[in-house]
């Protein structure tokens, strides 16, 4: 326990002492919560007497991967001798595979990612990381707890995602329900996590020389809403009362191993190879993500030149699923910049459809678009019945899992931040801001989807 100050703040240092059956971490962002979990997860797999193994459930492939050598480094620092198997796979039935570290004390830590399968008919410690991400939290609840059934404890860690999580609905019961289950919480605001020594931690590893007030401000300064900043770093889940799409709902079809393409990218390897592909736009080769290889395209604009974003929004169809490739935002461009680029994406031989919004000054652009590339562009000009049908249709979208997105705290926090209001005469409008947008990316989006989008055979059509 003496190197325990040397290496841990005192809110990392009560989550080791802490020997609770469960215990719950609700916590900021960047606060070292997995790196001081890592060594728990060592010290009961690799100390003598230890007799169960360790499972910890991530996120996604990166973050598993990333946890296990965590806990190398710490089985090295502890001087405690470890295999690492690699990736194990762990049965036809299960699905899955996990980083494997064995330790000479005969236990194991799997590190995995979210797979509730993978844990069915397992024993030992169970580790629940950013637990509020998970696609399934009650699935995936409901097969890790009877892992600990022989004497194995849970921890469960994350930030929060919004109000209707089973994360804060635990939470909540610890806090406001008299904790029939008895957990053990512990709550790490950033503010908390700085007043007990994080930035001066931060300074000496990356030589910087940030004060309290000058880190704080510039993590609030980099939030694009106040949304943002109290549940990435405070602790205060976001309310989901007044979404039309919820956290839960978004998250759901998001692929954490894809990553957009520039429009260089894009056009280099469509250049290469018009119909097909090989090349990978999740930038992993480990990635399950289709590649770019049916050359069908769709793209979504919503238009604009001086406030607010310009956003080109593309996706490749795949077996009725539309999967992110490009999302290009232009903020207070030139006009001719906007339809240069515009116009580099219609040209490609593969984009079926482009739906564009011909709303103020997006009707010359959306003109000009027409009379050169005719029926590839449909000119969509919003009024509050159209806005209606792009977003029930978005949603609608969302809820068959029929796109798949990149994970972007940007596009997160405008689709997040759409607003469905009700007049008193019963009308139905949607509005949204975040900081930096007018729910700008959603409405590209929304255009995207909607473009795809056939009905008995024709186009749909909107207004």
């Amino acid at each position: 326990m003496k190197h325990y100050r040397k290496y841990f703040l005192p809110y990392q240092i009560d989550w080791l002492l802490d020997a609770s059956p469960l215990k719950l971490m609700e916590k900021s962002r960047q606060i070292g919560a997995s790196w001081t979990d890592a060594h728990e997860s060592v010290m009961k797999a690799g100390m003598r007497g230890a007799r169960l193994d360790v499972w910890i459930s991530s996120r996604d492939e990166a973050q598993a991967k990333l946890y296990l050598d965590d806990c190398r480094k710490w089985a090295k620092l502890l001087h405690l001798a470890a295999k690492d198997l690699g990736q194990f796979m762990l049965g036809e039935q299960s699905g899955g595979s996990a980083y494997v570290l064995e330790f000479a004390s005969g236990p194991r830590i799997y590190s995995l990612s979210s797979n509730p399968n993978a844990l069915a008919g397992k024993r030992g410690h169970v580790k629940l990381d950013e637990f509020a991400l998970h696609h399934d939290q009650r699935l995936l609840y409901r097969v890790a707890k009877p892992v600990t059934t022989w004497g194995g404890t849970l921890a469960i860690i994350s930030t929060h995602r919004g109000e209707n999580t089973l994360f804060n609905e635990l939470a909540r019961s610890i806090k406001e329900g008299g904790n029939p289950m008895g957990w053990s919480l512990h709550s790490v605001p950033v503010h908390e996590a700085v007043a007990q020594g994080l930035v001066e931690r931060i300074n000496r590893k990356s030589g910087g020389h940030e004060s309290r007030e000058q880190f704080l401000k510039r993590l609030r300064a980099q939030c694009i809403d106040e949304e943002q900043w109290l549940q990435e770093y405070c602790c205060v889940p976001a309310s989901e009362k007044a979404a039309f799409l919820s956290y839960d709902l978004i998250t759901a079809c998001e692929d954490p191993n894809l990553r957009l393409m520039t429009i260089e990218e894009l056009l280099a390897h469509h250049s290469a190879s018009p119909s097909t592909g090989n090349a990978s736009c999740a930038g992993s080769h480990h990635s399950t993500t289709p590649s770019l290889r049916s050359g069908l395209f769709y793209l979504g604009v919503d238009v604009a030149r001086k406030k607010d974003l310009c956003v080109l929004d593309l996706g490749e169809k795949l077996d009725e699923i539309l999967w992110d490739r490009l999302r290009l935002e232009l903020q207070d461009r030139p006009f001719a910049e906007i339809k240069s680029a515009l116009h580099r994406l219609l040209r490609l031989p593969g984009l079926r459809r482009c739906c564009v919004d011909a709303t103020g000054l997006g009707m010359q652009l959306a003109e000009e678009a027409k009379r050169e590339f005719g029926w590839k562009v449909e000119p969509i000009t919003f009024t509050p019945s159209v806005k209606e049908q792009l977003a029930f249709g978005l949603k609608r979208d969302l809820e068959n899992a029929r796109l798949r997105l990149a994970p972007d705290q940007r596009l997160r926090a405008d689709l997040h931040g759409l607003r469905k209001e009700v007049s008193l005469s019963g009308n139905i409008r949607f509005v949204g801001d975040t900081e930096d947008s007018h729910c700008d990316r959603t409405w590209a989006l929304a255009l995207r989807q909607h473009a795809a989008r056939r009905l008995d055979g024709v186009w749909a059509a909107v207004g």
